[in-house]
């Protein structure tokens, strides 16, 4: 079955400042679109709408999965729709281990210790970091690599990625794209990834390429975009 996250005319506001002013996608499954932009474009604004964290206000424009509208249910609910977010910081949570997280959001509770096992060989964690409580006393990149593997364990229609490459080290970076282009093919998962750095693309194939300026998404091409990033910057896309 495949699966489609669809954004239209989507204007999100901080406090009295709108942020996105109209931007709209769709990512399909097993597609990777990757939106890339300046600084204060909006792109970490668009993942936290999407996921519903407190203070982002959704003034107009839709967001469905599979037709199911995002924007009008809980957080939780969104990930029950099958949507996944893996955060740039992700936070600790003291007094939660894995499991019981992974199984609160609708894994398995028979196969979530073999499930957490397989994923964690997979980005190269020791199973041991992944029995304590969820992201205590775990460095940057391991916090990264553990959220990859509660995607793996999930197996979420749609992954929100928000600057996933930022704190990894080349090897690390590596195993998590790889991971990331199975899961593509292996259950079709849909993928969203907000960065700016380039080097993620040497490692993820994008199928689409967005820009975004100024809350919008200016133009989007292939693959062949990142060559015109590198040669020419952002300036040209910038809204006027």
């Amino acid at each position: 079955m495949s699966h489609h996250l669809v954004i239209t005319d989507l204007h999100v506001s901080v406090g009295d400042k709108e942020i996105l002013k109209g931007l709209s996608l769709t990512v399909s499954s097993g597609e990777v679109h990757v939106v890339m932009g300046p600084n204060g474009s909006g792109k970490s604004t668009l993942a936290h709408a999407l996921t519903g964290r407190p203070g982002y206000h959704v003034t107009s424009g839709s967001a469905t999965l599979d037709g199911v509208e995002l924007l009008h249910i809980a957080p939780w609910e969104r990930v029950r729709a099958g949507l996944f977010l893996a955060l740039q910081q992700p936070m600790e949570v003291p007094g939660v281990r894995p499991s019981d997280m992974l199984i609160a959001a609708g894994a398995d509770p028979q196969r979530v210790a073999n499930d957490i096992r397989r994923e964690a060989q997979a980005v190269g964690l020791p199973d041991s970091i992944l029995e304590r409580f969820v992201n205590v006393d775990l460095s940057g990149g391991e916090r990264k690599r553990a959220e990859i593997v509660q995607l793996g364990v999930l197996r979420p229609h749609v992954a929100i990625l928000d600057e996933i490459d930022s704190g990894l080290d080349v090897d690390a970076l590596g195993m998590v794209a790889r991971r990331l282009q199975e899961a593509t093919t292996e259950w079709d998962l849909g993928v969203l990834a907000i960065t700016h750095f380039r080097r993620l693309l040497q490692e993820l194939t994008p199928d689409v390429i967005h820009v975004m300026s100024d809350g919008r998404i200016v133009t989007s091409g292939g693959p062949e975009l990142v060559e015109v990033l590198e040669r020419d910057g952002y300036e040209p896309f910038r809204q006027k």
